[in-house]
């Protein structure tokens, strides 16, 4: 069986942090309420990840543990090649290739377009919107991998490819 993986993009955040940090950016009320319901739809069909991996930056923690309360998965676990400028494609690969069978990565873009073009072995030219989750079936044996739903984080639909 090859793993699933979500991989997911931040809510949105202020513009601007209190410290003047990039990566003290925290989420909006609207960037919850768009994460809150992403992370519901994926309950209601089914598809909750069982471990959730973060992008160490405040936007995409807070994104990570709203979906950690609402799937019922432990602490989400950061990890530095889910931030602008790691290899989340590596770790993606990392993962498939052990027992891991539902996994989340929360990040940024562009990072997380590259991760998916890298896994697909073709460009990911859609755009990848905030609080959008693209789950991916990744091969154990090449790290390969395939679309299998888009949640719209507007509309809160599933677009299915298999």
């Amino acid at each position: 069986m090859p793993m699933k993986l979500y991989v997911m993009r931040h809510g949105a955040a202020e513009e601007k942090a209190a410290s003047g940090t990039d990566a003290d950016r925290a989420l909006t009320a609207a960037g919850r309420k768009r994460v809150l319901g992403a992370a519901r739809a994926l309950v209601e069909a089914d598809e909750s990840p069982r471990e959730i991996l973060t992008s160490p930056l405040v936007r995409a923690v807070q994104t990570a543990e709203i979906v950690a309360v609402v799937t019922h998965v432990a602490d989400p676990r950061v990890r530095r090649e889910v931030a602008p400028g790691g290899d989340g494609a590596r770790l993606a690969r990392l993962l498939a290739s052990g027992r891991r069978t539902r996994v989340m990565l929360v990040g940024h873009e562009p990072d997380l377009s590259g991760l998916l073009s890298t896994l697909l072995g073709a460009p990911w030219s859609r755009p990848f919107d905030k609080a959008m989750v693209v789950s991916l079936h990744v091969s154990r044996e090449s790290g390969d991998a395939r679309v299998r739903f888009v949640l719209d984080p507007k509309t809160l639909a599933l677009e299915v490819f298999d």
